[in-house]
């Protein structure tokens, strides 16, 4: 490996730590994530021809705080933090750099909260918790969510002063406040991942390197926090979905439906470490929250052998639980599949067509497919065909709309006479 993808794996790697470390000193994320920047910057400048530092680590952390005594330097506020600082540094043993790189989780982890803080749009959330704590640039974010470079780095830009304006302090949240907060991080991260499983635009309906980057956020949050059970709960759910990537697209790119997915090529490191990671969220001894609930539902198919061995009441009383628990008319759809196997199309009909005023759902592609794939199975198949020709408008991606398509003209190719 060259220099250069060194660095980068490097910020992949250590800015999220090195950030931290910094907003806590200075009390500014925007002026951390800066004083990183120009740390790495150096590293760029200075190592292809020095060569790599023995601890690139601890030789980026001491960087950026020299960088950080110099600029406080130059304001004339920060003259004596700056000395502190200095003093602090020069007390250090050589490897003490690195060292506090491995000993700040709780730094880490106040930077997760301050990313996903409330005071900050939805949309903002995302964009920083993947500028600051993946590691991932601006440009590659902007690629992930389809939107100009420009447009996101503006985003960015206006969540960090937003933070700065409303005096965000470096601080994980107050107890009573934490239930919540991690709510809202755990939302952005599942965010993150559906993204990459069932993507909302674009050409590609799976986004591995969107869900790869949610995956491992979950992951560092749960050894963040080993008390949480929906955190485990949540990383089982991911990992347990994402098994499935090798059988959810065709060789053109095109979805393949669950029923019809080749099982023997899911990953089962994946799977063994899902279930494992279900088990420590159910292991709490907590009641169960909505992550921990849909990450049994996806246990179920894990562990099935074949598609017709799968335990269809027992995700139905999951989906029965996950609706008293999180009600959503995206988990009343879901329940009506899995009363489509467990009890029949009727059932599964009356569900669905319960759903049709809610205008939540007026724009929802998956409404009018699950509707005419159940229309299709009770032979009304001219009904099933306007469904999904309505469904295959709605489509985000085009590989979607093919699929619905191609079922709208089975279901015109086998409609019979009298129907």
């Amino acid at each position: 490996m060259d220099v250069r993808r060194s660095i980068e794996a490097l910020w992949r790697i250590d800015s999220p730590r090195i950030i931290a470390t910094l907003a806590r000193q200075i009390g500014d994320v925007a002026v951390a994530e800066d004083l990183a920047s120009e740390a790495f910057v150096a590293a760029l400048e200075q190592w292809p021809s020095d060569g790599v530092p023995p601890r690139p680590g601890a030789w980026l952390m001491s960087t950026a705080r020299h960088k950080a005594i110099d600029r406080a330097r130059r304001e004339e506020t920060g003259r004596r933090k700056a000395a502190l600082m200095a003093a602090d540094l020069d007390h250090r043993a050589p490897d003490t750099a690195e060292q506090a790189l491995d000993r700040i989780p709780d730094d880490l982890l106040t930077l997760v909260f301050i990313a996903c803080h409330p005071v900050l749009a939805p949309e903002s959330r995302v964009a920083l918790t993947l500028r600051l704590v993946a590691g991932l640039t601006t440009d590659e974010i902007a690629r992930a969510f389809l939107v100009p470079s420009a447009t996101l780095g503006q985003r960015v830009s206006r969540a960090k002063r937003t933070l700065s304006e409303a005096r965000v302090p470096f601080e994980p949240p107050p107890a009573e406040e934490l239930p919540a907060r991690v709510g809202a991080v755990l939302e952005v991260i599942y965010l993150v991942f559906n993204e990459g499983y069932a993507a909302t635009s674009g050409d590609q309906w799976v986004r591995r390197d969107l869900a790869r980057e949610a995956m491992r956020l979950g992951r560092v949050l749960a050894g963040l926090l080993p008390r949480e059970p929906e955190v485990f709960g949540l990383v089982a759910l991911m990992e347990l979905q994402a098994s499935r990537f090798p059988t959810r697209t065709d060789a053109d790119g095109a979805p393949v439906l669950l029923e019809h997915q080749d099982r023997r090529r899911w990953d089962r490191t994946l799977i063994t470490h899902g279930l494992a990671m279900l088990d420590r969220a159910t292991g709490l001894g907590r009641p169960l929250g909505p992550y921990t609930l849909q990450a049994a539902i996806a246990g179920y198919h894990a562990r099935a052998v074949t598609f017709a061995d799968t335990d269809w009441a027992g995700i139905v009383a999951l989906y029965d639980a996950l609706a008293q628990l999180a009600p959503s008319p995206v988990v009343e759809l879901n329940r009506a599949v899995a009363l489509l196997h467990s009890d029949g199309p009727e059932t599964a009909l009356a569900v669905v067509d319960s759903l049709l005023d809610d205008r939540r759902m007026a724009r929802y592609h998956l409404l009018g497919a699950v509707r005419g794939d159940l229309l299709l199975r009770l032979g009304r198949n001219a009904e099933a065909a306007e469904q999904l020709e309505r469904a295959a408008e709605l489509a985000p991606t085009r590989h979607e709309r093919r699929l619905l398509l191609e079922r709208m003209t089975t279901a015109l190719a086998e409609r019979r006479p009298d129907r």
